[in-house]
């Protein structure tokens, strides 16, 4: 992989980390001020999907070791 992909990648990823920050912060307002909980389910429901992000991108820059 070269090392301007490998760049852009990371800089994604941190993107996507600072994101993922912001929604845990976001859902720990939302339930402490008594929030719906469908609201409060969504937004873990994107979360989520972030996190599945992040780890699609860490899986393109870590090479898979054979045992």
């Amino acid at each position: 992989m070269a090392d301007q992909e490998q760049a852009d990648i990371r800089l994604a990823l941190a993107r996507l980390r600072q994101e993922h920050e912001d929604y845990d912060a976001a859902i720990n307002a939302m339930i402490a001020t008594g929030c719906e909980a469908l609201r409060i389910q969504r937004m873990k429901k994107k979360k989520l999907a972030i996190k599945d992000k992040m780890t699609s991108l860490e899986d393109q820059i870590i090479p898979d070791i054979i045992a």
